[in-house]
């Protein structure tokens, strides 16, 4: 093969693989431009002066440095609710604290103008499962309606508290 055509193949070889070297730049120089202005919006809920469901454990967030719930890509997600009445003490039966943590759900939610129809995943944990579901199930079925939202239930040895016996924490999805 003669020289000069050997420096032509060189010189396109060498073009194309500049070409697609710098295409690839500028994809990635888009994709850099695309994604610095794409930021993660979040906004956490803070418990209004109004809320009688959350009278006396209003403080408990900031003291234990949580929220009760933060909205983030297109969900509300919150923290788990348990079974303690406005005055801050602690429901005695499991179906009570069921009833408690659920209305707090309840009361979440409304801040947003959302209600258990829009919850798309709950988690429920549960001390003592085998002898406690059988006080929460019937709590929990006067809340849900078909379509029902994923659930998952755990069983687990102790919550933040002796006296808690179950835990729920929930997502639901905004309403656009």
């Amino acid at each position: 093969m003669p020289s000069s055509l050997l420096g032509r193949q060189a010189a396109v070889s060498l073009s194309i693989s500049s070409n697609i070297y710098s295409n690839a730049r500028s994809i990635q120089a888009a994709d850099d431009r695309r994604y610095k202005g794409w930021v993660m919006v979040r906004r956490v809920l803070e418990v209004p002066q109004s809320s009688q469901v959350f009278q006396a454990s209003r403080t408990g967030f900031d003291r234990f440095g949580y929220s009760p719930g933060v909205v983030s890509g297109g969900l509300l997600t919150l923290s788990g609710q348990v079974g303690v009445r406005p005055d801050g003490s602690t429901a005695e039966t499991v179906a009570e604290q069921a009833e408690w943590a659920f209305r707090r759900t309840i009361e979440i939610l409304s801040w947003e103008g959302l209600t258990m129809a829009d919850l798309v995943e709950v988690i429920t944990y549960h001390v003592d499962v085998n002898n406690n579901l059988k006080e929460f199930i019937p709590v929990k079925n006067r809340y849900f309606e078909k379509p029902y939202p994923a659930w998952t239930l755990l069983g687990i040895d102790a919550l933040a508290r002796p006296e808690l016996k179950v835990e729920i924490v929930s997502v639901a999805a905004l309403r656009r």
